[in-house]
């Protein structure tokens, strides 16, 4: 096996490759970089902070993923022994919240070095109005959102349990490196890798899936452009991957009312998003057919779940409902899309969408679909921080600037209330923010007419909202 530094060293994997695949196209490498910070309304121990700190550094192997390259460019990982830096503190005393936020944005700015250095950073912040807490920044390669949420869950539990009495010691995380085998262990072939690979073939050979536009007559823009009348497929993208981080609030009774309907219905609230953004587009276009890209998390196990890493898979969800059948209808039909999609979701996504284009090929830069969908349940909440009481404690994520989709759409719950935020990341030349101001809009109006009543027929809520 080869080494580096002492190291074991192994290929990266489906979902690491898939980052790596459109960074070679964005000219700005923080595109990787997710940001975010958690702080609590309470004064901190920040030696014991920074103890804890350490501690979960030792206890998560992918907070000490390296990357190395080979000397045929081929790109490597590896897990260092031990983090050692300095962990600093920032005093935003005498500064204002925006000047605060501002200095993170900053941060989140700022591109990883990816050979044989880390990965992440981690910031003890003293914010102006007495929230304490930490800034922590990762690369996509290394870590996802839940992954992310995991680590930050070790670091609040450790300190809990050293300052609080009663309160225990959290359980060990996972190993990184043995959940990397089994899914190198996949990728090399097996029975599973065979079923998911004809599912996909199969379902990509079915038919052509169609663009739908946020506005609604893109397509017959793209159509009159290339002078070609059945072209199916469309640009969506700019020339530019300057993002913008544009937030929606619902508030925490509305919010409560979706979540009371997925209960009483069995279904997830992702689902019933994806069925209120595919009968937004429907609604637009006048197409029954209408696919959006979802984010597959792939933790179902425990081992999963706590093993940090990056391990998001997407794939397009497609669905096509007629106007005539019921809300309900739809919401159990892209349920069903969803849980094919779930069964098989250790494909590779880039060998998806070389598969597509060899099947239905079409101009460098088309799409069939014009957004992505990410919704994340995690919360810290119930993960850790329930243990302090009422103390209160905020979470903010701060945009890195660049992107090279139209529009990503990441919904999750606030912490004060557990009411939903609505993440609109987005080429600022490719969608403004009164366009997604427009499409939120309808949304939730078509949401709420379709649980008040998930009987009617898609068609009337169209026609109502």
């Amino acid at each position: 096996m080869k080494t580096r530094k002492g190291h074991p060293v192994y290929p990266l994997t489906k979902a690491q490759k898939f980052h790596l695949y459109y960074l070679d196209f964005c000219p700005k490498k923080e595109v990787l970089n997710i940001g975010t910070s958690l702080t609590i309304e309470v004064e901190l121990d920040w030696e014991v902070l920074r103890q804890s700190i350490y501690q979960a550094y030792e206890r998560c192997e992918a907070m000490r993923l390296r990357l190395t390259k080979d000397s045929d460019g081929t790109w490597y990982q590896y897990v260092a022994d031990r983090e050692e830096r300095e962990i600093e503190l920032v005093d935003f005393t005498g500064k204002s919240i925006e000047e605060a936020e501002g200095v993170m944005r900053g941060w989140t700015q700022v591109p990883f070095s990816h050979e044989d250095a880390p990965l992440n950073r981690i910031v003890m912040i003293r914010m102006p109005d007495g929230f304490n807490g930490i800034y922590f920044l990762a690369d996509h390669l290394s870590m996802d959102a839940q992954s992310l949420i995991c680590f930050m869950k070790d670091i609040i539990e450790i300190y809990c349990s050293r300052m609080y009495e009663g309160v225990e010691y959290p359980k060990e995380m996972s190993s990184y490196i043995e959940q990397l085998k089994k899914d190198l262990a996949y990728e090399a072939g097996c029975r599973a890798k065979e079923r998911d690979t004809a599912f996909f073939h199969q379902l990509i050979e079915a038919s052509e899936p169609i663009y739908n536009g946020i506005e609604g007559n893109e397509l017959e823009k793209e159509r009159a452009r290339d002078n070609d009348p059945d072209t199916r497929a469309a640009m969506n993208v700019s020339d530019s991957v300057d993002s913008a981080l544009d937030v929606f609030h619902l508030e925490a009774e509305p919010t409560g009312r979706l979540m009371a309907f997925c209960e009483e219905y069995h279904v997830s609230l992702a689902t019933l998003l994806l069925m209120g953004l595919r009968t937004y587009y429907q609604k637009m276009n006048g197409n029954d057919d209408v696919s959006i890209n979802s984010a597959i998390a792939r933790r179902a196990t425990l081992q999963e779940k706590k093993c940090g890493g990056t391990r998001i898979h997407s794939f397009p969800l497609r669905t096509i409902i007629s106007r005539e059948r019921t809300f309900l209808e739809g919401i159990y039909e892209v349920r069903d899309r969803q849980n094919e999609l779930f069964r098989h979701a250790n494909f590779d996504p880039v060998e998806y969408f070389a598969y597509r284009g060899k099947v239905y090929p079409v101009r460098p830069g088309r799409t069939y679909e014009p957004m992505s969908l990410t919704y994340q349940p995690l919360t810290l909440r119930e993960k850790g921080l329930e243990r302090l009481g009422d103390i209160r404690y905020r979470t903010k994520w701060y945009p890195n600037g660049a992107t090279t989709q139209a529009m990503y759409l990441t919904v999750m719950h606030r912490p004060d209330d557990n009411g939903l935020d609505f993440h609109f990341e987005h080429q600022v030349k490719a969608v403004s923010r009164e366009k997604l101001e427009y499409l939120y809009y309808y949304l939730c109006r078509i949401l709420f007419r379709g649980i008040e009543d998930p009987r009617q027929t898609i068609g009337r809520i169209i026609e109502q909202v």
